[in-house]
């Protein structure tokens, strides 16, 4: 049974309260029985109460004099005896109260008290952090920014007080415990309606893994977003049934896949992740030879994709440990050595290579790769891995042509998944199209609407469009209406519906003539203009009643008779 504050206070100062009761026992009794005497000389018995006073502001050192008469030799002495016994027991008492307030263990069942009163004070949406540094900063800060609030829960008690000073606001309730412990995670609030997910992206799959599995036991209904870096562990992460598997290799791996297929994809991508906007240059590859220097797991995504475009490729590796399970495949082509070595890119080809690719885990070794590969190599493109998240990026500065970050990769997935559910759905299902589908989707978005759409997420219910919800079943209402100018109803404004989600059925890029059911979800793209009307239409009776029918409606008011 865990301890707690009260449990812990009873147990300390325990010995404390049973030596002032003692000395204020002993002292009183002493009081009590010593005769005294009045001011008309005659004798008389101190009173319980005058006992109990007198030794109270005396044992505190207050001192307000003799009462209720002056006492006598023999109480004077007593009194003598009783200071120092009392005096020296409140000592005691302070001492162990004082080594109590800074006894670690008090204080953090102290700070978990007020961690869970603060976790029950939040009334709406949050997500459960476990882990505090950059990149969990960063999803705190953008869920921030969507009205989702945030709770952290961090092993490193330094880590911990950086994410309280960091001064979130609204506050970020912060809990220094173990993350895959069972109770930390349930004091966090994942079984609180208002919980909306659950963020685990350590390092370590394991981990993760476990986390998965104790957090789908507390609450099987909770959205978690979960890093794994291997097969096997997305394999059992699907067992688990989590919604949001995070990869941040695989999804550089799909990226460079569609810079060289698709460009057209991954401006879409890079625009609902708030990247570029969707005039941005086409981050065209050239077809050709490519040189990858790591053969770690960055390295072995991009093999499986390479070779599935069956492009030619010449892995660098320094460690031969990496590339046990990859000998019996006889395509791959592997140089072992240190891959800044000048001698060794040259033998590997770098003269006739389009592209190097720098993927290891250490940037000053990508950066020096890369910096030796134009030498060798002036014309070629250099795409780098870039491991830190540094306000200043030494890789733009380096003039880098391509910089992956998989630290910004995990960001720009995990609050997308979480905040918008349906933006992540619809780049998932623009993945399976081809690139003249997404060439004429960018050039609708951009003459349409503009460069940078924005992007809003409906769901058609009593809480978030009540106007449209209570009128489903009197009124054939499609999407077309969301679209109506309310300066002009024969005007629409600059709207384009990417997704409707409807009993489990996701439905592309849907018609503005698409009935809309209860329940639905939509995801639009829109200009400022349009996304204040249709939240004028969503939530306005008046509004939606013009967007309807065009005209104004009427008010009644009812009279009594007198």
């Amino acid at each position: 049974m865990r301890s707690s504050s009260l449990f812990i206070v009873l147990q300390r100062m325990r010995k404390p309260f049973l030596v002032l009761i003692t000395t204020y026992t002993i002292a009183i009794t002493g009081l009590l029985l010593i005769d005294g005497f009045d001011d008309a000389g005659k004798p008389y018995q101190m009173t319980i109460f005058d006992a109990f006073y007198f030794v109270t502001y005396t044992a505190t050192t207050i001192g307000f004099g003799e009462t209720p008469y002056e006492f006598t030799y023999a109480q004077r002495i007593w009194v003598s005896i009783l200071i120092y016994i009392t005096v020296l027991g409140w000592f005691y008492a302070i001492g162990t109260l004082v080594s109590l307030l800074q006894d670690k263990v008090f204080n953090r069942e102290l700070q978990k008290a007020k961690f869970k009163r603060q976790v029950k004070s939040i009334k709406q949406k949050f997500i459960i952090i476990l882990g505090y540094n950059q990149i969990t900063s960063e999803i705190i800060n953008r869920a921030i920014s969507q009205g989702i609030r945030a709770v952290v829960i961090e092993k490193d008690e330094a880590k911990a007080n950086e994410a309280i000073l960091e001064n979130f606001t609204p506050t970020v309730p912060v809990l220094v415990a173990d993350a895959h412990s069972a109770w930390a995670i349930e004091f966090a609030g994942i079984k609180s309606k208002y919980c909306k997910g659950l963020v685990s992206i350590f390092d370590n799959d394991s981990l993760n893994l476990r986390i998965a599995l104790t957090s789908k036991l507390l609450n099987p209904y909770v959205k978690l977003v979960v890093k794994s870096t291997t097969q096997n562990h997305t394999d059992n992460l699907k067992d688990l049934d989590v919604e949001i598997i995070a990869n941040p290799f695989s999804i550089i791996s799909s990226e460079i896949l569609m810079a060289l297929s698709a460009p057209n994809i991954l401006k879409l991508e890079k625009w609902v992740y708030q990247i570029e906007h969707l005039n941005s240059s086409l981050p065209l590859f050239p077809k050709g030879k490519y040189i990858i220097c790591g053969f770690g797991r960055m390295g072995q995504h991009i093999y499986k994709r390479f070779k599935y475009l069956e492009i030619e490729t010449q892995f660098v590796e320094i460690d031969k440990d990496k590339t046990i399970n990859f000998i019996e495949d006889e395509e791959i082509q592997i140089a072992y050595g240190n891959a800044d070595d000048k001698k060794l890119l040259q033998n590997v080809g770098i003269d006739e290579a389009v592209a190097i690719i720098a993927a290891t885990n250490d940037d000053t070794t990508n950066l020096s790769v890369l910096a030796t590969a134009k030498k060798l190599n002036p014309k070629i493109m250099t795409i780098a891995r870039e491991n830190e998240m540094d306000d200043f990026s030494i890789f733009k500065s380096a003039k880098i042509d391509h910089i992956f970050m998989p630290a910004r990769i995990l960001i720009n997935k995990t609050t997308n998944a979480l905040i918008n559910p349906l933006s992540d759905k619809f780049i998932r299902l623009a993945t399976s199209q081809d690139d003249m589908w997404a060439s004429k989707l960018v050039k609708e978005l951009t003459l349409k609407i503009n460069e940078n759409p924005l992007l809003i997420e409906l769901k058609i219910d009593k809480k978030e469009t009540p106007t449209i919800y209570d009128n489903l079943f009197k009124e054939n209402i499609t999407i077309k209406l969301l679209s109506k100018s309310l300066y002009n109803r024969e005007l629409h404004n600059n709207m384009i519906p990417l997704l409707l989600h409807r009993n489990n059925e996701y439905i592309l890029l849907p018609s503005l003539d698409e009935k809309l059911q209860k329940n639905d979800s939509l995801l639009l793209a829109c200009d400022e203009n349009a996304k204040n009307d249709i939240e004028y239409i969503i939530q306005n009776i008046y509004e939606f009643h013009y967007a309807l029918t065009g005209e104004e409606k009427k008010t009644f008011i009812l009279r009594k008779n007198k």
